[in-house]
């Protein structure tokens, strides 16, 4: 009985413990509503400048000048909510970018091929050759259709996509440039 009695207690310390050093901010909306949390993330980024952490009781934690952060909570500030950096998202963005570079010049490259082909087709004088140079250049008008797709989803993905899981992750904009 005096185990459980002990275990209780050293988790009850605990949980007492993590309690008194939580964080609490809060912020008013443009309805005038009062909000609360204990995830400085959860404040909506526009309210951000205007939230205010609320101290807790004196003696709980050491008061900090006001603007001071320590080096962890400016580590979290340029962190997305699942802990990622400017690197990851400059990363993805410019994955994107070489892709859609790649995906452009490979896109001419099948242009000028076309353009040969049918220069080809139009002065050959032999059966065979205007048989076959048709098939070929069919084949390269396909591979162009498809570069044009992955272009548009390349494109898709720098203006659209990276933006909005950016936002929906809330990492700061400046990451995407």
């Amino acid at each position: 009985m005096k185990r459980i009695l002990i275990i209780i207690l050293f988790f009850l310390f605990i949980f007492i413990y993590e309690i008194s050093f939580a964080e609490i901010f809060k912020w008013v909306d443009e309805k005038g509503v009062l909000h609360y949390t204990d995830d400085a993330l959860q404040v909506p980024e526009k309210y951000r400048p205007k939230a205010k952490k609320i101290e807790l009781p004196e003696g709980v934690e050491e008061k900090k000048d006001e603007g001071e952060s320590t080096p962890k909570e400016k580590e979290e500030i340029d962190k997305d909510r699942l802990g990622r950096g400017e690197d990851y998202w400059k990363g993805r963005v410019e994955e994107w970018r070489k892709k859609l570079n790649d995906y452009q010049e490979r896109l001419e490259t099948l242009k000028t091929q076309y353009n040969e082909l049918t220069i080809k087709i139009n002065d050959s004088k032999s059966t065979a050759e205007r048989g076959t140079l048709p098939g070929e250049r069919d084949q390269i008008k396909m591979e162009i259709d498809q570069y044009k797709i992955k272009i548009q989803e390349a494109n898709n993905m720098i203006d659209k996509k990276i933006p909005e899981e950016a936002e929906l992750y809330r990492a700061k904009s400046e990451w995407l440039k």
